[in-house]
C-alpha cells in the first residue's frame, strides 16, 4: 500500500461547491499535473518554481489564445501533498461558467475527469492515509455539529487506526508463538501456547467490546437521530420544530390540519444532531391530501430513532392522545407537555409512563432547554473529547469488529474442545485479517472502490 502508484494518469475536478462564489478551486493530481497546468497557464513556467508556492497569472485556451480567467495557481510537488502525487490547485473566480471552462481546458490538454473520491483514494493507495482516516475525511465534510466534527477530526488524525493496529499487534505477537510451536513441536509447548491464544483472544474481545460501546454515539454523531415530532393536531409540533431550528421552517397556524406533509430539518441540540421530521397530526380525517400526510407520519414514526410526543397540557387527555401514548410506548421517546403557560388540565402524573417528560411552554420558551439534557441521558454516556480517543462511527466498522470478535470466540471454543492448535489458529488468524479490513491493510478491492464512490467529486 505504501508504494507510490506512478502508473496513475493525471486527474482533474472542481473541488469547491457548484454555484456562484468568491473563489472556485480546480484541482489536478498526477505525474503530468505540472506539465498540463503549464500548457494553459500564462505568466510563469510552473516547472521551474519551488514546491508549495502560489503564482499569479491567466488560464488561456492554447488553441485560441483566449484568456479564460485571471487566477492564482498553487504548485505542490510529491510526496508532501494530499495524494502524495504532484498537485496543482487553480484558484479562479467563483462561478459555474468560468470554473467549468477552466476544468474543460485542462481535460482537453491531457487530464482525465476524476471519479468521486479519487483524490482521497489516491492518498489511501499511496499510503498517506488508511480507510478509517478516509472515512474521517467524509465524516468531517458531512459533520452537522461541532462534536461530530471533533469525532471526525480524531478519526482523521488516526485515533481509531491506532486502536485497531494495537489489537492486530496483540494477535500477531501471540500468533508468532503459535507458529513456532507448530513448526517445532519437539519443544512440547502446546498447552502453554493454546492458553496464550485463548488469553489473547479474550483480551482482544474485551477491547473490541470497549470500542463497540462507542458505536452508538459515533453513529448518532455521524448520521443524526431520525426524530419524529408527533401529536394530535394543533398541540405545537411545528412550533417545536421552529424553536429547535431557530427559524420558521414549517407553517404554523391555529387551524387544525395545517401541516400536510413531512418537513425534514437538521438541528443540533446540546451537540446532538437531530434529523427532525415535523409530521402532519395523526388523526382520522376525510381530507384526501391530509390523509396522505397522516400516512406519512405513521411511516416516519415507524422509522424514527426518537419520538417527541406532544400533548396539550391545557386540555384534558383525549382518546387520540391515549392512542398516541400506546402507539409510541415501545419507542425511545420524550413526552413534551406543552402550553404550560395556560391553565393546567394535564400533568406528568396523569400519563402513567416511565418515559421522560418535560413540561414546557414552547410559545414562551419556558423549560425547552431541558430537552437537550434528556437527549444526553437517553443516548449518550458522555461524548469523548480527547484527540486520542477512538470512536467507531459507521456500520462497516461495527460489522467488522463483530466479525473479528466472533472469530476470536470460535478460537477460544476450538481450544476448549480439544481441536488441534493448527486448526484452532485459523479463526485466530482470521480475526487478525478482519481487523485489517477496518484500516484497509487487508481490504478487498471491491470494498475500496465502493467506499470511495460515496465521496463527492473533487475530494
Amino acid at each position: 500500500m505504501g508504494k507510490r502508484l506512478t502508473e496513475f494518469d493525471t486527474i482533474a475536478a472542481i473541488s469547491t461547491p457548484v454555484g456562484e462564489g468568491g473563489i472556485s478551486i480546480v484541482r489536478l493530481s498526477g505525474e503530468d499535473a505540472v506539465a498540463i497546468a503549464n500548457r494553459v497557464f500564462q505568466k510563469k513556467d510552473l516547472s521551474k518554481v519551488a514546491s508549495h508556492t502560489i503564482h499569479y497569472g491567466h488560464i488561456v485556451d492554447p488553441t485560441t489564445n483566449e484568456v479564460i480567467d485571471e487566477v492564482m495557481v498553487s504548485v505542490m510537488l510529491a510526496p508532501k501533498t494530499y495524494t502524495r502525487e504532484d498537485v496543482i490547485e487553480i484558484n479562479s473566480h467563483g462561478g459555474m461558467i468560468v470554473t467549468n471552462r477552466v476544468l474543460q481546458v485542462l481535460l482537453q490538454n491531457g487530464a482525465r475527469m476524476a471519479e468521486p473520491g479519487e483524490f482521497t483514494k489516491r492518498a489511501f493507495m499511496n499510503g498517506r492515509i488508511d480507510l478509517t482516516q478516509a472515512e474521517g475525511v467524509m465524516d468531517l465534510i458531512r459533520a452537522k455539529t461541532e462534536k461530530a466534527s471533533q469525532v471526525a477530526s480524531n478519526q482523521l488524525q488516526g485515533a481509531l487506526t491506532k486502536a485497531v493496529k494495537a489489537l492486530r499487534q496483540e494477535i500477531l505477537d501471540t500468533l508468532a508463538n503459535v507458529e513456532v510451536n507448530i513448526d517445532y513441536p519437539e519443544y512440547d509447548a502446546e498447552t502453554v501456547t493454546a492458553g496464550q491464544m485463548q488469553e489473547t483472544s479474550q483480551s482482544v474481545i474485551d477491547k473490541i467490546d470497549e470500542l463497540l460501546k462507542t458505536s452508538s454515539e459515533g453513529t448518532i454523531l455521524r448520521n443524526g437521530l431520525k426524530t419524529a415530532i408527533i401529536g394530535r393536531p394543533n398541540v405545537g409540533k411545528s412550533s417545536l420544530l421552529n424553536y429547535l431550528a431557530k427559524s420558521d421552517k414549517a407553517i404554523v397556524t391555529d387551524i387544525a390540519g395545517t401541516t400536510r406533509d413531512t418537513l425534514e430539518e437538521y438541528v443540533s441540540v446540546n451537540g446532538v444532531p437531530l434529523r427532525l421530521i415535523d409530521t402532519a397530526g395523526i388523526r382520522e380525517t376525510s381530507d384526501l391530501v391530509e390523509k396522505i400526510g397522516v400516512e406519512r407520519s405513521k411511516k416516519a414514526l415507524s422509522e424514527a430513532d426518537l419520538v417527541f410526543l406532544l400533548i396539550n397540557s391545557s386540555e384534558k387527555l383525549t382518546e387520540e392522545d391515549r392512542e398516541l401514548l400506546a402507539l409510541t410506548q415501545d419507542k425511545k421517546r420524550i413526552i413534551v407537555l406543552n402550553k404550560t403557560d395556560l391553565p393546567r388540565q394535564v400533568d406528568s402524573s396523569d400519563l402513567a409512563t416511565d418515559s421522560p417528560i418535560v413540561e414546557v411552554s414552547i410559545l414562551n420558551g419556558d423549560n425547552v432547554k431541558e430537552i437537550g439534557e434528556l437527549l444526553q441521558k437517553l443516548f449518550f454516556s458522555g461524548i469523548r473529547n480527547s484527540a486520542d480517543e477512538a470512536m467507531v462511527t459507521n456500520q462497516r466498522q461495527i460489522s467488522l469488529l463483530n466479525k473479528a470478535k466472533m472469530q476470536l470466540q470460535e478460537a477460544i471454543d476450538a481450544v476448549d474442545n480439544g481441536v488441534p492448535l493448527d486448526i484452532a489458529q485459523i479463526d485466530f488468524t482470521g480475526a487478525w485479517e478482519t481487523l485489517g479490513e477496518i484500516t484497509g491493510e487487508s481490504a478487498p478491492d471491491e470494498l475500496i472502490t465502493t467506499l470511495f464512490s460515496q465521496f463527492c467529486l473533487g475530494k
